[in-house]
């Protein structure tokens, strides 16, 4: 079997199908890391639901990219459209907190804040950045030949025998995410 190696010659044009295909996966990109800061930030917890959604989805992009397009669908069937739901539902079943008046000042304690979690963090994840981007571009990356042809009888075949664990693994994690909001919603209740 013949090794093939991806190194286009020229770069490619941005209205070829090569260009269009590094279009959509720079979006997909930009939906995780949107998402995860939408997630992160956000003030209210339905927006960071709704970043973590986002997420999902072009985390399901990056799966369908690796080849992968199984998983994909896993992780738009139960992440995005379970565990984001049980998680709304959770939050939907919770009472709500009386609001706090508008005097007065939060009681989030800054003292034991270190000064240097920040520029830490950052130049961490720089450096990480950096080395991932090296490694990258210095990679000879090799294109896998497809297999099969994605009928129905083939991915029910491949579902249950070569991505079974995968699939036993998602569903573990919806059960968890199913006990998380009735926790969620109980102690809301209380």
């Amino acid at each position: 079997m013949q090794t093939i190696i991806c190194q286009p010659a020229t770069t490619p044009a941005l209205f070829t199908a090569e260009g269009v295909v590094g279009v959509i996966f720079l979006v997909t990109i930009a939906m995780v890391v949107i998402g995860g800061l939408i997630a992160v930030h956000a003030q209210r917890l339905v927006r960071a639901v709704a970043g973590l959604a986002l997420c999902f989805t072009g985390l399901a992009g990056v799966y369908y990219f690796l080849l992968s397009p199984i998983v994909a669908m896993m992780q738009l069937l139960i992440y995005v459209g379970a565990v984001s739901v049980l998680i709304v539902l959770g939050i939907m079943l919770a009472s709500p907190e009386e609001a706090a008046p508008v005097d007065e000042k939060p009681t989030t304690d800054i003292k034991h804040r270190s000064v240097l979690a920040g520029p830490l963090a950052a130049s961490i994840a720089g450096l990480l950045f950096a080395s991932l981007a090296i490694l990258g571009l210095k990679t000879q990356w090799q294109v896998f030949p497809r297999e099969g042809e994605g009928d129905i009888h083939a991915v029910g075949i491949t579902l249950l025998t070569t991505h079974g664990m995968v699939f036993e693994l998602i569903s573990i994690v919806l059960v968890m995410a199913i006990i998380g909001a009735l926790v969620l919603a109980q102690r809301g209740r209380n």
